[in-house]
């Protein structure tokens, strides 16, 4: 059973609960530490390698000509990812914007963009044009979409793939399940949907949504056939100390080409001033793998607490993970308000705030957000969202520390608890 301290007054019943998790954790632990070992050489080998120095960590101004640390950053993080080249920028708003960035550089008007994992994620939709008219989406360049959904059992539909891939110039897998309970992604599934894509068509580009999947596995997608991923450094590969960023990683053709939709054609990667940035986002990449691992962790703990309560959990607590998020279906408005007070209770910022549901820019419907991080909107840092509509689920995520995390899961059973949606 888990000590009680005099930090935060849980009740008897969360304390057990919470040792009884953690007690089924533990061969679980085991393996997550494994991967992290792995990572963090991966790592230490690419920053050695690309011989990393104080004089990188220096920002530029201006057009940022020659920049070193912006060039070395950018090899460290192709070493990393098995990738032949990578655009790493601060000036990456988010990972949608270095998704749109991709899909951009390299689609062009009559193009055919497929998506194999079904509906992308909510904010994805205006980009494509699923969503608004007008907005100068990829549809109204005249890029055409189609979709393929997944299974019923949530794998990839093979035989529908073949069936369309043969016209795509960029064939779209998402990683992370976004706000659907399905399964994520694993690396071994993303290289059998590009081993089909390849049987009907050389050419295409396997684009990958890698967000929350960074450093969960031993390999990447580019290691497996990806020809780009892309990656938001607020998430796991800016390890909580990087304030802003994202990475397009892949085919150095590829990446010249997103280059120059970042900037603008014939200067591409030559230009971007780093304003001292360098420094934050190298010293993230070298501490994600570790991070990472407690957000897995934090992660199954919670997946193994609130299954012992009867909630559906996906993932459960001992199957393969294969990205960061935690799905737990609440089942009532009051259950999702409940959990992610609870978790905004166990931030390190903003812990007095009350979280309540709002109508997000690129969300369909409210959405309650328990957010309280360093870095505003850091999903590496413990949070938990989730749309206020049917299944009623909170999609959590991240955890800087284990401990931290931890106690953050147990302060949404207290919540949970005290508000009488959880009965004990």
């Amino acid at each position: 059973m888990i000590a009680e301290t005099p930090f935060y007054q849980f009740s008897p019943q969360v304390l057990q609960a919470a040792g009884d998790a953690e007690a089924r954790c533990r061969a679980v632990f085991e393996g997550i530490q494994q991967v992290e070992e792995y990572n963090q050489q991966k790592v230490l080998r690419a920053f050695a390698d690309n011989r990393v120095s104080e004089t990188h960590f220096y920002g530029s101004t201006g057009y940022g000509y020659g920049d070193m640390g912006r060039e070395t950053l950018d090899a460290v993080y192709a070493q990393v990812f098995g990738a032949q080249d990578a655009l790493v920028r601060h000036n990456f708003v988010s990972g949608t914007h270095a998704l749109a960035t991709a899909l951009f550089g390299v689609l062009r008007p009559g193009d055919v963009l497929l998506a194999v994992t079904g509906a992308p994620y909510d904010t994805l939709e205006e980009v494509i044009g699923l969503r608004g008219e007008g907005n100068g989406s990829l549809k109204d360049f005249g890029v055409q979409y189609r979709q393929v959904d997944l299974r019923e059992d949530s794998q990839p539909d093979y035989l529908a793939i073949s069936k369309n891939a043969s016209t795509a110039k960029v064939v779209y897998i998402q990683r992370s399940r976004g706000y659907s309970l399905r399964d994520s992604l694993s690396v071994d599934t993303i290289a059998a949907i590009i081993q089909q894509v390849r049987r009907v068509n050389h050419h295409a580009i396997v684009m990958v949504d890698n967000c929350y999947g960074e450093f969960v596995e031993t390999r990447e997608p580019t290691q497996v056939g990806a020809d780009l991923i892309i990656g938001s450094l607020i998430k796991n590969p800016g390890g909580g100390i990087a304030r802003t960023g994202g990475y397009i990683a892949g085919r150095k053709d590829l990446i010249e080409l997103c280059s120059y939709r970042l900037t603008s054609p014939g200067m591409g990667k030559e230009v971007g001033c780093t304003l001292g940035e360098s420094q934050r986002m190298f010293m993230g990449l070298f501490f994600a793998p570790s991070v990472v691992a407690s957000a897995v962790k934090t992660a199954v703990f919670a997946s193994a607490m609130f299954e012992s309560f009867g909630y559906a959990v996906y993932p459960r607590f001992d199957e393969h993970r294969t990205d960061i998020i935690q799905a737990v279906r609440l089942g009532s408005p009051e259950g999702l308000c409940a959990f992610c007070r609870g978790i905004q209770k166990g931030a390190p910022v903003d812990s007095y705030v009350t979280p309540e549901p709002w109508d997000m820019p690129g969300y369909d419907s409210p959405v309650i957000m328990a957010a309280g991080a360093f870095t505003g909107g850091a999903s590496i840092e413990l949070s938990a969202d989730g749309p206020m509509r049917e299944p009623y689920a909170a999609w959590m995520q991240g955890g800087l520390t284990y401990s931290s995390g931890k106690t953050g899961v147990m302060l949404a059973a207290q919540s949970m608890l005290d508000s009488g949606v959880l009965k004990l």
